[in-house]
């Protein structure tokens, strides 16, 4: 049987393909925000980019969360600043149009009185909102339900009391390359020996584990003690992390900016009576390891740039998860005729 290659180097440069992968996955997907308690209170809002696309979250007085393009319809400007803070009154900064809560316009200031013009017919478009165990999660279009999307993960954490950790922080990375090249780093632990040398050494890396699941990469390593880490770490289709440890866990959201541009949003979530001083080293034992990945990653966009590289195998042991991302990266792609072999 032949071995899975890597995806050919156009998969990571080409502009069609980012766009392509907006239309077909991020348009059609859930995408993980963060922890819900960030909007608990009425008036809180959360404003985000998922693949280019801007979108908000608001608790409204009626104490119901609503998520809308963060896009006015008269003129196409942002209502909200990027971020989180709180809201009182939709009113976009340009023109002054007025919406309600539930995202219909109530006012159109100085626009005239041509019949013609309805304010029932200019409302805010609406995005589908989930919350699953405490986080939160929004789609444009979604292809199916959430649970559905969640395919393997839901039996996987079952045990885990995800509900009951507090989130406490949050560190967002950018780096210069295709969301997909880190994906494919994340999802396997090939890498650790030569690139995370302080994480190896707290690992039985003769023991570590790769399993692709339904929507679901599963990575789990014997700990030898000093880690940070609980020994296991999960991808979840198509572009967000869960990480869960003895004490808290971390969720991230792999989220493209262009064709050769990521961000990596993180967020860290912990029991009560954890330490100060144990949830800064543990969070500070993340960030370092995600920045170690860095200079890798850019230097391999660089090469896949460069026209050097075609493809090359993927290892049966360790790069499991890489070859069912990509096998249900090409399948989205595929099923929207947007394949680039």
């Amino acid at each position: 049987m032949p071995l899975d290659e890597n995806l050919p180097a156009t998969f990571y440069v080409d502009p069609a393909v980012y766009e392509a992968e907006r239309q077909s996955i991020f348009r059609r997907t859930w995408q993980l925000l963060g922890p819900a308690s960030a909007l608990d209170e009425a008036g809180t809002y959360l404003a985000v980019e998922v693949a280019d696309w801007k979108i908000f979250v608001l608790r409204g007085r009626d104490g119901v969360l609503r998520a809308f393009h963060n896009v006015c319809r008269h003129r196409g400007a942002p209502l909200l600043a990027t971020g989180s803070g709180r809201c009182d009154v939709l009113r976009c900064p340009y023109h002054l149009w007025l919406y309600d809560q539930e995202g219909r316009l109530r006012k159109a200031p100085w626009f005239g009185d041509d019949p013609a013009f309805k304010l029932e017919d200019h409302g805010l478009e609406p995005v589908s909102l989930e919350v699953w165990r405490g986080l939160l999660f929004i789609a444009i279009e979604p292809a199916e339900p959430l649970e559905q999307q969640l395919g393997a993960l839901p039996d996987q954490v079952a045990h885990q009391p995800l509900e009951s950790f507090a989130a406490v922080a949050e560190e967002r990375f950018e780096i210069a390359c295709n969301w997909k090249l880190y994906t494919d780093n994340f999802v396997e632990g090939y890498h650790v020996p030569g690139i995370h040398p302080g994480f190896y050494k707290t690992l039985e890396f003769e023991g570590f584990e790769t399993v692709a699941l339904d929507s679901l990469v599963r990575m789990s390593a014997p700990l030898k003690g000093g880690g940070f880490y609980g020994g296991t770490w999960m991808w979840a289709w198509p572009n967000w992390t869960l990480s869960v440890y003895p004490q808290g866990m971390n969720t991230s959201r792999i989220n493209p900016l262009g064709p050769e541009r990521a961000e990596l949003i993180y967020h860290f979530y912990f029991a009560d009576g954890v330490a100060e001083e144990d949830r800064r080293r543990t969070i500070e034992g993340n960030c370092q390891v995600v920045r170690e990945d860095f200079g890798i990653c850019e230097q391999t966009q660089a090469n896949y740039r460069s026209g050097g590289f075609q493809t090359g195998p993927l290892s049966p042991r360790h790069e499991a998860g890489v070859a069912y991302f990509q096998g249900r990266l090409r399948r989205s792609l595929e099923s929207a005729g947007a394949s680039r072999t």
